[in-house]
């Protein structure tokens, strides 16, 4: 797996690789994690997929979706 970037968010860290044809974008915040695959098919190369992460949407998406991912956990543990 080749490191391509990482890309500090205010309150994550955004990492991209590049891996058997796929760009893979890993999303970290604390101890929870998302990963994103893109066949390289899909886009036309990295400047896409960094597009990607400084969209907006796409963005506030995956912080809402931490914080369902820390209530469930929350809750599990309860």
């Amino acid at each position: 797996m080749k490191l391509l970037a990482q890309l500090p968010q205010p309150d994550c860290q955004v990492t991209l690789f590049v891996w058997n044809g796929k760009y893979i974008v890993k999303i970290e915040q604390g101890m929870l994690e998302q990963t994103y695959k893109l066949s390289e098919m899909d886009v036309t190369g990295e400047a896409e997929v960094r597009k990607l992460v400084e969209n907006t949407v796409f963005m506030n998406s995956v912080r809402q979706r931490f914080a369902e991912m820390a209530a469930a956990l929350q809750e599990a543990i309860e």
